[in-house]
């Protein structure tokens, strides 16, 4: 990939489109190309985390205890994390059209899959297979806004197809919860994988780069450019000039404070949303004791509230950025109250009635979503030509949380038969993410290898 174009590189023209009102009005392809992220975000979200809205009748039908359960739902990660690498080798290689297209068409078979399964086996195996393929969808969101989007608007990008990640299951529990009790758990699998196959025909039939997109004129590609975007580097010409592969940038890239750090914050944040995307409906079905419609009602408040989140998160950091405070301030603020804020959930453990255990896990999950800006560092920092596979590395370390939380829940559930310390593991995993954002991350700055 490109480095991000210096305004001193831009033609007299292109700097005059930018900078001074043009007759020519900007065109807006790029949140065109946003909403196709936030809905493919989504999909993938809903993909992945089904199961745990399918578990407490599934486990029921096949006879899985809480501890198997727990290293069903971490497969998922085993092969996510082990593929990302791999996934942002072949993202830089071959682009993003053709990477997400592929992921999604192939995680949203594994989904559907899964529907026909009859034990434990074929279920981990498709877990696996589902991992595998979506490891490269957020390597790709990040590579698409660093495209698509002028640093001060990147924030604002991610935030807005992160809420893609809370937004469907906001939306839709309800609407899967009745489908279950209506038709079974299977139904759950086929409805959510025949809508990511749908969807990947339409990503492969809009989604443009920059200079190809119809839609795109000069005035916003200048705009694009002049504020550290690629898009002069989207160009069908630059096809073959892929980034060639060298392993030993892996350990370069990790002897920089700047990923190790959000690296281990990312981790912290994803520990929260591990348990929500996972256990969350077991909790309210075995420890709050709540039935299938209650279930389906109260989880939809947490994440409304982590959708709100995500949206507050990125718009005060870009508002920071243009109010002139540093990429620092601007960054790390919103990341750092946010995962202070999330450690709250362990006062679930405090209170008695429903209703107040939902507004603490709605008030940690809206801090949550405000955590989760750590892809905006990664097109910040990233080395030229490496956003790919410096966002595989983020997100190995970001979906280890994948692998060690669900485990580290259904050991301490299996153990105790309650989540008062699965809840108090997640409220101090919050609190060594924010630690590390304050003490190890330092500068936001652009990695030089």
């Amino acid at each position: 990939m490109a480095p991000p174009i210096s305004p001193r590189s831009l033609s007299p023209a292109q700097l005059q489109a930018a900078a001074q009102p043009s007759t020519v009005r900007r065109s807006r392809a790029r949140y065109r190309v946003l909403g196709l992220l936030a809905v493919g975000t989504m999909i993938n979200y809903l993909d992945r985390t089904v199961l745990g809205i399918a578990a407490p009748q599934l486990t029921k039908e096949l006879g899985i205890s809480a501890a198997l359960m727990g290293v069903i739902f971490s497969a998922f990660s085993w092969s996510y994390v082990v593929a990302q690498i791999p996934g942002g080798v072949f993202l830089d290689r071959f682009g993003s059209k053709l990477t997400y297209f592929l992921a999604m068409t192939l995680w949203s078979l594994c989904t559907l899959v899964q529907g026909l399964v009859t034990g434990v086996g074929a279920l981990v195996a498709c877990r696996l297979g589902l991992g595998v393929t979506e490891s490269p969808c957020f390597p790709t969101n990040s590579r698409i806004v660093a495209t698509w989007f002028p640093q001060t608007e990147r924030a604002f990008a991610t935030g807005t197809y992160t809420v893609g990640e809370y937004i469907g299951l906001a939306f839709f529990s309800p609407l899967l919860f009745a489908l279950m009790g209506a038709f079974g758990w299977r139904s759950l699998f086929y409805v959510v994988g025949g809508v990511g196959i749908a969807f990947g025909l339409l990503w492969w039939r809009f989604y443009r780069e920059p200079r190809d997109h119809p839609a795109a004129n000069e005035a916003e590609l200048a705009y694009i450019e002049a504020g550290g975007g690629l898009a002069r580097h989207s160009t069908k010409e630059d096809a073959g000039h892929r980034a060639k592969v060298d392993w030993r940038n892996i350990g370069r890239l990790l002897k920089h404070r700047q990923l190790t750090g959000i690296c281990l914050g990312q981790f912290a944040g994803n520990s929260t949303l591990v348990f929500f995307l996972t256990w969350f409906p077991t909790y309210l079905a075995t420890e709050r004791h709540m039935g299938w419609l209650k279930i389906g009602f109260f989880a939809v408040m947490p994440f409304i509230a982590a959708s709100i989140g995500v949206t507050f998160g990125g718009a005060f950091s870009d508002w920071l950025l243009r109010r002139g405070k540093s990429p620092n301030v601007a960054r790390k603020l919103p990341i750092i109250a946010g995962l202070l804020l999330a450690s709250t959930i362990v006062l679930a453990n405090f209170v008695q009635s429903n209703t107040a255990v939902i507004a603490i896990l709605s008030l940690a999950f809206f801090a949550q979503g405000m955590a989760a800006l750590g892809w905006t560092l990664v097109s910040d920092i990233a080395p030229d030509g490496l956003l790919g596979l410096t966002g595989g590395i983020f997100n190995v370390a970001a979906n280890l949380a994948g692998i060690i939380t669900p485990l580290v829940i259904g050991l301490i559930v299996g153990a105790t038969g309650s989540f008062v310390g699965a809840l108090a593991f997640i409220g101090v995993i919050a609190l060594i993410g924010a630690a590390s954002y304050i003490f190890i991350v330092g500068d936001i700055k652009r990695i030089e290898l």
